[in-house]
């Protein structure tokens, strides 16, 4: 039989195991709810209406040839915007968009109140003449600035493919990344030597040192070979004046 209520007869609440009462579960449910919405509402307000995690100030880090107010200015950060509504990846768009020089960014917000522009230029390896000026070259092949002279320690590259079939097979821009892709792959001792690129086919690329000095470099195939080659040569033969890596493991030299 039920246990009664010593006052009213009524049957009382049942022990639960172990002898405790029951807790109400729907009550406990609706305040854990209640305490589930008051939390969110005071997050949302934090991140979004309250003062303390706004945008105040950015920071730039990673130019060379850019300066960080011409980066800034791009960014175009909403200061005093909430951090957290800040669109990341809208920033970077525009960055790249409107300097061509940066080769990657990284945006990150840097909480309480800062958003990061972590940045990656592009370095020249060749310049390209284009008409009065001179394009800037990346070793992707990317023609990212001009300037009115050509740039000191870049070699220029010299395009003579009018009548190359080569021309006809890969198309002029194919073989300025051959020649890019050869820049690139110099040992860095070489480079700082070199004065231009030529490229007249795809299998026929030469460079022009300082001295007077020119190197058969052949096509862009085992570029890393062919340097290693010709700085032995280089070491070996410091008075030549004519090098031939076009086949690496049978380099020639000539003159001196």
């Amino acid at each position: 039989m039920q246990a009664k209520s010593a006052k009213s007869g009524r049957p009382g609440p049942r022990p639960g195991r172990g002898g405790r009462l029951r807790l109400p579960r729907r009550r406990s449910l609706i305040l854990l709810a209640a305490a589930a919405a008051l939390i969110g509402a005071g997050v949302i307000w934090i991140l979004y209406g309250s003062s303390w995690l706004r945008v105040e100030h950015v920071k730039t880090t990673g130019t060379r040839v850019l300066t960080t107010a011409e980066v800034e200015s791009a960014a175009a950060v909403p200061i005093g915007s909430p951090l957290i509504s800040v669109d990341t990846g809208a920033i970077e768009a525009r960055l790249r968009q409107k300097l061509p020089r940066i080769d990657s960014v990284e945006v990150v917000r840097s909480w309480p109140h800062g958003i990061g522009l972590k940045v990656t230029e592009r370095r020249p390896v060749l310049v390209v003449k284009n008409g009065a000026k001179f394009d800037e070259v990346d070793a992707k092949g990317v023609r990212f600035a001009t300037d009115a002279q050509p740039l000191k320690g870049a070699p220029q590259l010299e395009l003579t493919v009018s009548q190359s079939p080569s021309v006809r097979r890969f198309g002029a821009d194919r073989l300025v990344l051959e020649a890019v892709r050869v820049a690139g792959e110099l040992p860095a001792a070489v480079a700082k030597e070199t004065r231009s690129v030529k490229i007249s086919s795809y299998d026929s690329v030469t460079l022009e040192l300082t001295g007077g000095r020119s190197v058969r470099w052949g096509s862009e195939e085992e570029g890393e070979l062919k340097g290693r080659t010709l700085s032995a040569l280089m070491k070996a033969r410091p008075k030549s004046v004519h090098f031939d890596v076009s086949a690496p493991t049978a380099p020639a030299v000539s003159g001196s």
